[in-house]
């Protein structure tokens, strides 16, 4: 018995008629009827009882009509399942994130992605890049949100986003009464940067700094932004970070937009694995391609 066998004895019972049912199907109906007498062979049982209107089912077929519906249902299940992960509407994603762009960029990434493709499960995993660059190579995660460029051959890199940097205080500090802050005010104030080699917030600032026309103070290190806008929350400086990180508060941190002569914006990428083309992947990629961040 096979899925044709069944398909032509699922016809034949739900109409009831020999002609009937290879009109459904469209062909002619001796070789249906020899399809279906070929069935019952197989069987070794009597499906049907010819009458003059037409065939009536046996016990034995009534049993293999349930059967065989369920079957179908389940073909059909299976069959859509499979079309809808090639099209990238279920499955796993797994993405590996860290830092400020959790507050902001990556949420509503997720939320766009998650509007159009619900079935699809999504697991984070948190880990700077070096951990995130081991994890893409292992397969363990599909794709990485990052601020640090790695520099890696198998490492394909996009831009997501451009953010405008924002000044971290203490909301006592004098500027922190200004609506925006001009670099040229931080000539003298102390600063907290990222400690992380090739952090592109330091080397932001830094590049910033001196094409304002001085050298920044540098008070205090830290290992991350937040741990930054922390300490300058506490009054041990200030620190720059992207507006991502604004959705974050704390007591006595305040955020005000930095002007300056520049670019004073911060990169987000994604990282992937070169050639890495899961459904799933390239789903997501859609959508951060259409999103405008």
């Amino acid at each position: 018995m096979d899925m044709r066998q069944l398909k032509y004895f699922i016809a034949v019972a739900e109409e009831g008629n020999i002609g009937r049912a290879a009109a459904r199907l469209n062909m002619a109906q001796p070789p249906l009827t020899r399809q279906i007498q070929n069935l019952e062979s197989d069987l070794g049982v009597t499906l049907f009882a010819r009458t003059a209107r037409g065939v009536e089912l046996t016990d034995a077929a009534r049993e293999l009509l349930r059967d065989a519906r369920a079957i179908r249902s389940m073909i059909a299940a299976a069959t859509e399942r499979a079309q809808r992960a090639g099209k990238g509407q279920v499955g796993r994603l797994d993405v590996g994130v860290y830092g400020s762009a959790m507050f902001d960029i990556v949420p509503r990434l997720l939320r766009a992605f998650k509007k159009d493709h619900p079935d699809v499960k999504v697991v984070l995993h948190p880990g700077q890049t070096p951990q995130q660059v081991i994890a893409l190579k292992q397969g363990r995660i599909q794709i990485a949100f990052e601020r640090l460029l790695p520099l890696d051959p198998q490492i394909q890199v996009a831009v997501v986003a451009r953010e405008p940097l924002y000044v971290a205080l203490n909301d006592h500090h004098a500027l922190a009464q200004q609506k925006s802050v001009h670099i040229s005010a931080l000539k003298s104030e102390p600063m907290i940067v990222n400690s992380s080699p090739g952090s592109q917030v330091t080397s932001r600032v830094m590049e910033l700094c001196r094409v304002n026309g001085f050298e920044p103070v540098i008070a205090h290190e830290s290992e991350d932004v937040i741990a930054a806008a922390a300490l300058a929350a506490s009054g041990y400086g200030i620190c720059f970070v992207p507006r991502s990180l604004t959705n974050l508060q704390m007591p006595h941190l305040a955020y005000r937009p930095l002007r300056a002569r520049g670019d004073a914006r911060m990169e987000l990428y994604s990282l992937t694995l070169r050639g890495e083309g899961s459904p799933v992947l390239n789903a997501l990629l859609r959508t951060i391609t259409k999103s405008k961040l």
